[in-house]
């Protein structure tokens, strides 16, 4: 008995202390009940874990720099043997070449775009955040807390910013670097350069903005502020303005006064005329999923502040999505 309870033990100590590898992006927390995040640490696909232990479907990691240093995360987020197309995968799998003779003659490499004026076609993405958390409960903007039910924060009940895109849809990563760029096509926000932006800008941002938690701000701006022909805080500052735009006018207030309730397009195109004038409606699409409207998207022209300027210069759009319900906050209402 003694040697079988010695195995045992032997066993689980070294199956704690093995090495184990990211699934996807999930928090980090301090304790088994995911109250706390210090440091709103999260697993970063690179890299492998140290496992602790393993605990009602958890998995106690060791994450170094982070204080504390023992994490808790739900199991499915680690596995045991690194994903087959991941960072960790590539690296342990990759095989050494033979040099190739260098040629006299080189071919000449890509350079990156650079956007050398502003753009002159755009299109806004609003989220509607419940939404979009019934499908993305996982990310720190969309965990709900006490304070979160008995009071209700205004990304309930209006749309959010997701981004503000050049046109056309390949005008992307603007005078950038590689490195940079395969950072954010690995969602690898985090390890993104810092947006240099001015305490007022990153408030208004932040208040409109619920992905700025999880660093959304950081691949819109790489991804396609830099091609918006402003620096960072007048991209997001054109932004945040729009989002605030949409939230005041009669198409805004028709969908908070709506929540729950199913919608068409045409109420919504409809609408968009009369707020903004005839044919802006044109302009208008929305995104759904699962029968929940997402997003409300807007085709914009530019060389003006005002939304419904800016409509009537953008280009008329197509929408599949024909209708759909206006999420309610809350997880499955």
């Amino acid at each position: 008995m003694r040697f079988l309870l010695l195995t045992l033990l032997l066993s689980y100590m070294a199956f704690a202390n093995m090495e184990i590898y990211p699934k996807k992006e999930c928090a980090l927390y301090n304790n088994l009940k995911h109250t706390k995040n210090r440091g709103h640490v999260t697993i970063q696909i690179d890299r492998a874990y140290t496992m602790l232990k393993h605990h009602k479907g958890q998995y106690l990691v060791k994450v170094e720099g982070a204080t504390p240093a023992q994490r808790w995360v739900d199991d499915d987020c680690l596995t045991l043997r690194p994903l087959r197309g991941t960072p960790i995968y590539e690296a342990m799998h990759r095989t050494t070449k033979k040099p190739v003779a260098k040629k006299t003659a080189k071919k000449p490499q890509k350079t990156l775009h650079t956007s050398t004026s502003s753009s002159k076609q755009n299109l806004l993405a609003l989220s509607w955040h419940n939404a979009f958390c019934e499908t993305h409960r996982y990310k720190k903007e969309c965990k709900r807390g006490l304070r979160d039910l008995l009071k209700r924060e205004a990304r309930d009940t209006h749309f959010v910013l997701h981004g503000l895109w050049p046109q056309p849809r390949n005008n992307l990563y603007c005078n950038l670097s590689k490195a940079v760029i395969q950072k954010d096509k690995a969602k690898r926000w985090r390890a993104l350069p810092q947006v240099n932006l001015e305490k007022q800008t990153a408030t208004a941002l932040a208040e409109v903005m619920p992905g700025f938690a999880s660093q959304l701000h950081k691949h819109e701006w790489i991804k396609h502020g830099t091609c918006y022909g402003k620096d960072a805080n007048g991209y997001f500052a054109d932004a945040v303005n729009l989002v605030h735009q949409v939230n005041n006018s009669l198409l805004g207030k028709f969908f908070t006064q709506n929540i729950g309730k199913k919608i068409s397009l045409k109420e919504v195109q409809r609408l968009a005329d009369k707020a903004f004038g005839r044919g802006a409606g044109r302009r208008v699409a929305l995104q759904c999923k699962k029968g929940m409207i997402t997003e409300l998207w807007l085709s914009l022209g530019s060389g003006s502040s005002n939304l419904g300027e800016l409509l009537q210069r953008g280009k008329p759009i197509y929408s599949r999505c024909k209708g759909g319900r206006i999420d309610k906050a809350g997880y499955g209402r």
